[in-house]
């Protein structure tokens, strides 16, 4: 191997071994099934790419002989059996496609019963016939790839939005390992430039296939969250609500309060929430709280907290330090956006223009000397009162962009 074509691998390998360091990042962070079976998948794929491209002996000349051939033998159909079988959940498992679930289940088993069988073949063959042996393992791994492929293909046509791309990282893995078997059979013609398409190629497909997990993980865990009314979080906007907004604030004083900063409680108060319930239904009362609540977060965005205190009230709290400022405008932005007047639709089609009258109200407060609960009570009555008054003309707040 020479130096161009160790740096493409060398290339490949730090990429996928960043790859799989978000995946182990992701699985850290979210603590779910989903995530760890990602880990795995992206491990043995990278795993597999890594042994078949032959950089570890190259780097370690020292490494026993009859392992590595094992690794290259087995890890391959490995990877494949781990992907037949989580792609067979990823697809939505056997409630959304028997045939094809029960093709992944079978496929996954003979892949893995291959691997096994494989990996003990090559520690028993003579080095001389382990061409022949890779020979028959990428064979089986091509079985797999056509599977893959179909799979993606039948999902993409029943509509999977997501499978699209799907289809596209099955493109990616049939580039990916022909240019693999084609390097470790040292099948002569090939040039630099089928290297750099294989090694771009795996990073390109583990990507993909990382984020496809991920973004379908994610789409689970929220419908298992909006599938069940969870104590504490308003089933309408998602926000938190009751005991758990009382100990999201006393969280942000208390985490305020280390930095020696102050905390900035704003309370928003929608006086005129139900005024269309009787024309439209309740259905009108629920859109009109969800619009608010999405305003609300655009303005403030991510860095606060952001709750229901009851249906017209809403609660803000802004941690101030020396990193973090606060200015009017993000008062005017945020009542910019909330007063926006939007379309209510009603249960027999009908649209309605909804104006919301808001009033806003807001105290500084230090979070070592304050009560969370006296002060939302606090900020709730002055945005209701705010509301009641009238507003000058002289005392609007500018909200033009």
């Amino acid at each position: 191997m020479n130096m161009a074509e160790h740096t493409v691998w060398a290339v490949m390998t730090g990429g996928l071994l960043s790859l799989v360091l978000l995946a182990g990042a992701d699985t850290v962070v979210t603590r779910t099934l989903g995530a760890v079976r990602n880990m795995l998948l992206i491990f043995a794929i990278s795993s597999a790419c890594i042994f078949l491209s032959g950089l570890p002996e190259t780097l370690f000349p020292g490494l026993p002989v009859r392992l590595m051939m094992a690794l290259k033998a087995g890890f391959g159909l490995l990877s494949s059996a781990l992907g037949l079988r989580l792609l067979g959940i990823w697809t939505g498992g056997d409630r959304e496609d028997h045939l094809i679930y029960r093709l992944t289940v079978w496929g996954a088993y003979g892949m893995l019963i291959a691997s096994m069988v494989m990996a003990v073949l090559a520690t028993l063959v003579p080095v001389q016939d382990f061409h022949g042996l890779l020979m028959l393992t990428a064979g089986l791994n091509a079985i797999a790839v056509v599977l893959c492929m179909v799979i993606a293909v039948r999902a993409a046509v029943l509509g999977d939005p997501l499978a699209r791309w799907l289809v596209l990282a099955c493109l990616l893995l049939t580039a990916l390992m022909a240019g693999l078997y084609l390097h470790v059979l040292k099948v002569p013609g090939l040039g630099l430039g089928s290297r750099i398409l294989t090694a771009s190629s795996a990073v390109l497909f583990v990507l993909i296939v990382m984020v496809l997990i991920i973004v379908r993980n994610r789409q689970l865990r929220q419908l298992a969250r909006l599938s069940r009314l969870e104590m504490g979080w308003d089933p309408v906007t998602g926000l938190p609500t009751g005991a758990k907004l009382l100990s999201e604030v006393e969280h942000a004083f208390w985490r305020t309060g280390r930095l020696h900063g102050q905390c900035i409680v704003v309370g928003l108060y929608l006086s005129n929430l139900y005024e269309l319930g009787d024309t439209l239904g309740r259905a009108s009362d629920h859109q009109i709280l969800a619009a608010t609540a999405a305003r609300i977060r655009r303005a403030a965005g991510f860095r606060c907290v952001v709750g229901v205190y009851h249906p017209r009230c809403f609660i803000v709290v802004f941690s101030i330090d020396r990193k973090r400022t606060f200015n009017d405008a993000i008062i005017a932005r945020l009542l910019g956006l909330v007063t926006q007047p939007l379309q209510v639709v009603g249960n027999k089609a009908q649209r309605l223009p909804f104006v919301p009258q808001v009033g806003i109200a807001l105290r500084t407060v230090l979070p070592d000397q304050a009560v969370p609960q006296e002060v939302i009570d606090a900020v709730e009555h002055e945005a209701m009162e705010q509301v009641r008054r009238p507003v000058a003309a002289d005392d609007r707040v500018d909200t033009a962009w």
